[in-house]
């Protein structure tokens, strides 16, 4: 999850649907282990998520559900300022290794150094606002764009992503191309819901 321009906290990317579930519970209700990992810039650990009924009970019930046991919130930083927070979500109970923890923390912090496009100058505050506010503005473009091919192919946002990304690479254009073009209306969602994913 990466923070908005008014430090609201976003889903920019999620392995499964069930982890995005677990990230929207999370932002809709204001707290959980990542908003708090985010708050504090420190990484909190959730050995057991079902000792935490009372204190996060419909994020232990989804996830219990989900078959998901612990998790893991890493704070995303740039120059120790909270950017967002990653969540690692595992199937069994325990806590991760602290070696675990500082090499999740590493790649935490590498992954925001890439959504910053770090140069040899130091970035400003509102230099990383304005970059992460360009990221989350392309993100909804995608979002808005896989809802498009769902709802004309009658199919999953799952496969709508598939299609999207089968027709950018067939035509060697840029996924960012094809979205725009969509959502501006310069080209119709039958083009890419007729393009099928290589396997």
């Amino acid at each position: 999850m990466i923070a908005d321009a008014r430090g609201g906290l976003r889903t920019m990317a999620s392995t499964d649907e069930d982890a995005t579930f677990t990230e929207l519970l999370q932002l809709q209700s204001g707290n959980g282990p990542c908003m708090d990992s985010y708050r504090i810039g420190e990484p909190v650990s959730v050995p057991d998520i079902a000792a935490e009924r009372e204190r996060w009970p419909e994020l232990a019930a989804v996830m219990i559900e989900a078959g998901y046991d612990c998790l893991q919130a890493i704070p995303m930083r740039l120059q120790e300022r909270p950017l967002g927070a990653l969540t690692l979500l595992r199937r069994h109970p325990g806590r991760l290794s602290d070696d675990d923890v500082h090499l999740a923390q590493a790649l935490a912090d590498s992954a925001a150094l890439a959504l910053m496009h770090w140069s040899t100058e130091p970035a400003r505050a509102d230099d990383v606002i304005t970059r992460v506010q360009s990221v989350i503005a392309s993100k909804a473009t995608l979002e808005i764009a896989k809802g498009m091919i769902a709802q004309y192919a009658d199919t999953t946002i799952t496969e709508a992503s598939h299609l999207l990304t089968a027709y950018a690479r067939q035509r060697r254009i840029r996924l960012s191309e094809t979205v725009q073009a969509l959502v501006n209306r310069d080209m119709h969602p039958a083009a890419v819901a007729e393009a099928k994913p290589r396997t």
